[in-house]
């Protein structure tokens, strides 16, 4: 057999890039923005410059007088002596935003990351709302905390998983304060007021309403902190939308910038930024509080062209006009080029397919003739006509649906069956139960053994969704009888269940390990822990006590931790091994380990004597707090 020949990769990637249509999406700016563009040059209603100021004399002249008297560049990281006229930066945020601190980063991406990795830890879990910026979801991605994603503004959905979601060191809500492709506000009052009836603390992005909103035009979530009692810890503020410059600021407590100091990975391993940005940043601020009528000119200016185009009034300087196809989206904004206006369409991957849009952003700088000038280019263009109007998020509150928990395991045979049924019989003693094994394999019924052991009537068992007859992985014994396992309907069946009882407690049993898969299609694996993921249910992690748990044990919480998934608990089941329990409580970033010994007799009478053991009480209270 000859040998492979080696690819050609600049003829991949460059194959790989004409796939895309990326041609035309980087225009160059000619010259400035607003009243300094070059002549003939398109329109600018595409930056974030909202308020002009990255051509303000005042900010300009600030960056040229910082760079000589110290210099173009950072020198070093701040820690090493870098960052010349930050501190005056910080202090004059802090004393603006009404913070104690304040701490400047390179870039409002490596803000979000620093802040949410050196917050996040193991055994917190994180809130994040399904629009946040790219840099919010990952630096949650490095974090080691769970994440939960609830859907766009949906306080439904927030408020459902905050009340399901299991005890944890700490909870935290991340949003943004005006969301960048939107424009719409997140609703931080119903936000923050929810976090106190839930002990979790409010992170917010304010990188799109900082100098446009709020009291002072200093951001959407500045409101709160009038409250004695609110629960904002932290915000970003970047300095590179409305204040025209660059960079960005965490604010916030003394003690959460001096945990960022030394947490913070991307502040203290970057080459600090350069004096003359330091410097800018602080006259931005300053112009901002001296000229609080620029935001006010960028909002009547939005408000004006939603008007014209039979929009929803926007609550911020972003307009989204969501037309759908991509090659739609695409030709309307060179159409618009051609017109004279910049006015740039955005798509998948940065939209779900099928909304891609056009995105536009009114200035302080734009005189109303332009702005009327654009809304008549829709009109002559037939755009108003294809303009989808998106559906209003839901700010309510519903009925729960059951809480649920999942029986999870390190492999085949390890005991999930025995804590299954040791879980629904602690939960039938305090209330309704019902148990659910999704895929049944082999000719052993594991729901029949919970059953008898757990004392539950018929009616607190559900069948399961897949019965097959192989004693191998679901996918395996599915294969055997030509069928597929498929996770989606697992997860429609387990929502139902959950919709059916509401007041119960579901316990969910899964079939071998967490990595089994219950699909394998054109080398794509549909795990069970991605199903897990998926679902939002929180796990119990079953393992041996004795030889070789360790390994079996550490690999599948790696697994669910880059899954961002923490276990409730780790049960250990077999003969006391006080060595294997100690190694990992000490390797489970405080995971609670509970020792489970074998049963020489099982049944209902001895599951319930070892309940009443303080081992037992324990697992017991642990479960109360799902």
């Amino acid at each position: 057999m000859g040998a492979k020949q080696p690819t050609d990769l600049s003829a991949e990637l460059a194959a790989e890039l004409e796939a895309l249509d990326l041609a035309g999406r980087l225009r160059s700016v000619e010259g400035r923005a607003g009243a300094s563009a070059a002549p003939n040059a398109p329109i600018d209603f595409t930056s974030n410059d909202y308020l002009g100021l990255a051509s303000h004399p005042r900010v300009i002249e600030a960056g040229r007088a910082a760079m000589a008297r110290y210099g173009a560049g950072g020198r070093a990281a701040r820690l090493l002596g870098g960052g010349a006229g930050h501190g005056e930066l910080e202090s004059l945020a802090a004393d603006w935003l009404g913070t104690e601190a304040a701490l400047f980063f390179p870039s409002g991406y490596q803000a979000n990351l620093g802040l949410l990795t050196s917050l996040a830890r193991a055994g917190d879990v994180v809130f994040s709302a399904a629009a946040n910026h790219a840099s919010i979801i990952d630096g949650l991605r490095l974090a080691k905390a769970r994440v939960v994603v609830f859907d766009h503004r949906d306080l439904i959905e927030l408020e459902e998983k905050l009340r399901t979601e299991p005890a944890s060191k700490r909870r935290f809500v991340v949003v943004e304060g005006v969301y960048s492709m939107d424009g719409d506000l997140a609703p931080l009052a119903a936000l923050d007021s929810m976090c106190k009836r839930y002990d979790a603390y409010l992170i917010v992005d304010e990188a799109h309403s900082v100098g446009l909103i709020g009291p002072g035009m200093r951001g959407a979530a500045h409101a709160l902190t009038n409250d004695p009692e609110t629960r904002l810890i932290a915000r970003t503020i970047t300095g590179g939308k409305a204040l025209g410059t660059g960079g960005a600021l965490v604010v916030g407590s003394r003690v959460l910038i001096d945990v960022l100091l030394n947490r913070s990975r991307s502040f203290i391993f970057t080459t600090a930024s350069t004096p003359a940005l330091a410097a800018s940043f602080a006259e931005a601020i300053a112009v901002v509080k001296d000229e609080p009528e620029l935001g006010r000119r960028a909002l009547v200016h939005a408000r004006a062209l939603a008007t014209a185009l039979d929009l929803p009034v926007p609550e911020a300087a972003i307009l989204s006009v969501v037309l759908g196809d991509e090659q739609v989206a695409l030709k309307a904004s060179t159409a618009l080029w051609n017109l004279g206006f910049d006015v740039r369409a955005v798509r998948p991957p940065t939209v779900p397919a099928g909304s891609s849009r056009l995105r536009i952003v009114t200035h302080a700088f734009h005189t109303k003739s332009e702005v009327e000038r654009l809304a008549q280019a829709f009109r002559d263009l037939d755009l108003i006509r294809q303009i989808q109007v998106t559906p209003a998020s839901r700010e309510q509150v519903h009925a729960p649906l059951a809480k649920a928990v999942a029986i999870a395991g390190t492999g085949t045979d390890v005991g999930k069956t025995v804590a299954a049924a040791l879980v629904s019989r602690a939960y039938k003693g305090t209330g309704d139960v019902c148990y659910w094994k999704p895929v049944q394999t082999g000719a052993d019924s594991d729901s029949e053994t919970v059953r008898r052991l757990a004392a539950l009537d018929k009616t607190e068992v559900a069948e399961p969704s897949w019965q097959l007859a192989l004693p191998a992985s679901p996918h395996e014994a599915a294969s055997a009888e030509g069928v597929s396992v498929r996770p989606e309907g697992l997860a429609a069946a387990l929502l139902e269940l959950r919709k059916g009882a509401p007041t119960s407690r579901l316990v969910v049993e899964l079939a071998g390990g967490l990595l089994v898969p219950y699909a394998i299609q054109d080398g794509h694996a549909d795990l069970q822990v991605d199903w897990l993921r998926r679902v939002g249910v929180p796990a119990i992690l079953v393992a041996r006590s004795g030889l070789g748990t360790l390994n079996h044990t550490l690999l599948s919480l790696e697994a669910m931790r880059t899954r961002h998934l923490v276990p409730v608990m780790i049960l250990l089941i077999g003969p006391r091994h006080d060595s294997n329990a100690k190694s990992l409580r000490e390797l489970s970033d405080g995971t609670p380990v509970i020792e489970i010994p074998v049963f020489q007799v099982l049944d209902t009478n001895t599951l319930d004597d070892w309940l009443r053991s303080s081992t037992g009480c324990e697992f017991a209270r642990l479960l109360e707090r799902l």
